[in-house]
C-alpha cells in the first residue's frame, strides 16, 4: 500500500507546526535522547538552511515537557516529561544588524520578552547582567536549572565580515554575552549553541570554553539532514517519477566524519519542482563558506 503524501516542510522552523500541520516530519529525537544524556554545553556548526533552528526548536519542545508533540517519536517513552525546564532562546538567524548598537538593541529585546514570558521584571541595564540575572531568577523561581540555546551565534559577525572595525566590535560584546554562561554553570541544565563557522576555543569563546564541538563527531554526523533511510521511508511517496540514482548522485555526499547525508533544502525543493536543480546554490547560501572561511582568522586574532 502506498503511502499518502503530505505537505513539504519548505522554510519550517517550528516542531508544532511541523507535527500538526500535516509535514513530512524526520525523527531526529533518538540523537536528541543521546545527546542530552551525555553532554551538557554543546557546538554545533553546519551550513545555513541545513536544519538547525527546527532542531533547536525541538530542544525547546522537549525541555519544556511538550509530549503531545512527541507521541510515536523515539524520545517519547525515554524522556521524564513530568519535569520542564524553563528555556533561554537567543536568536541570531533572521537579524541584519549594522552595528553593535543594533546588536545590544536585539538582545535587550529577546532578554525582555523571555523576561515578560516568566513575569519577571528587569532589574539590570546592561546585556551581560541582564543575561546573568535572567538565568539566576528562572531557576529560583522554577526549582528547575535553565537551559539556553543561541541559534546562529556567528551570523552578526559574518554579516559584517568585510568591515573588520565593525565586526572586531560585534565580536567583543558576543563574547561578553558567551562568557555568561560558563559563570551560570550551577544554575544551566544544558546549553546549546549553532553556527555556521568553525568553532574557535580562543578569542569569541574565551569566555567560554568548556563547549563540546560535535561538529566532527561520527555519532552525530546525521544530526541535521536527510539519511539514506530517511529518504527511501519518510519521502517514499515522493519518489515515484525521480531517478533515485540521480537523486543521490544530486543532492547526498555533506559529511561530517559520519554518516552522509542529503542537504535538506535541496531535497525538499526537488520533491516540489520535480526537476534536478542546485537549489541551495542558486540562492547564494553557498557564500557564506566563504565568510565563514575568513572569519576563521578573525575569529583566532
Amino acid at each position: 500500500m502506498n503511502k499518502p503524501r503530505k505537505k513539504l516542510p519548505i522554510g519550517i522552523q517550528t516542531l508544532s507546526e511541523m507535527i500538526t500541520g500535516g509535514y513530512y516530519y524526520v525523527d531526529k529525537t533518538k540523537l536528541v535522547w543521546q545527546l542530552l544524556n551525555n553532554e551538557k554545553y554543546v557546538f554545533l556548526s553546519r551550513p545555513r538552511r541545513f536544519g538547525k533552528s527546527l532542531f533547536l526548536d525541538t530542544l525547546k519542545e522537549i525541555f519544556e515537557g511538550n509530549q503531545a508533540l512527541f507521541a510515536g517519536l523515539a524520545i517519547a517513552p525515554l524522556w521524564n516529561w513530568s519535569q520542564r525546564f524553563p528555556v533561554i532562546r537567543l536568536n541570531f538567524a533572521s537579524a541584519s544588524l549594522k552595528d553593535p548598537a543594533d546588536l545590544a538593541r536585539l538582545l535587550h529585546q529577546q532578554l525582555e520578552n523571555h523576561e515578560r514570558q516568566f513575569s519577571l521584571p528587569a532589574r539590570y541595564p546592561d546585556i551581560r547582567s541582564r543575561f546573568g540575572d535572567l538565568i539566576l531568577r528562572l531557576r529560583q523561581q522554577s526549582g528547575q536549572k535553565v537551559v539556553v540555546l543561541i541559534d546562529e551565534y556567528d551570523k552578526p559577525i559574518l554579516d559584517k565580515i568585510d568591515d573588520p572595525i565593525v565586526a572586531s566590535a560585534m565580536r567583543e560584546d558576543l563574547k561578553d554575552l558567551y562568557s555568561v554562561i560558563k559563570g551560570q554553570d550551577e544554575n544551566l541544565r544544558f546549553a546549546f549553541l549553532t553556527g555556521v563557522s568553525k568553532f574557535a576555543k580562543v578569542s569569541l569563546f574565551s569566555g567560554l570554553n568548556n563547549l563540546n564541538d560535535i561538529t566532527l563527531d561520527q555519532q552525530y554526523s546525521a544530526i541535521c539532514g536527510y539519511t539514506e533511510e530517511d529518504v527511501d521511508t519518510v519521502f517514499a511517496a515522493e519518489l515515484p517519477g525521480l531517478n533515485r540514482s540521480e537523486i543521490k548522485r544530486w543532492y547526498n555526499g555533506y559529511a561530517w566524519r559520519g554518516e552522509s547525508v542529503y542537504n535538506p533544502f535541496d531535497l525538499l525543493l526537488l520533491f516540489n519542482k520535480r526537476e534536478f536543480r542546485p537549489f541551495w546554490f542558486e540562492t547564494g547560501v553557498a557564500n557564506v563558506f566563504s565568510q565563514a572561511h575568513g572569519a576563521h582568522r578573525f575569529f583566532y586574532a
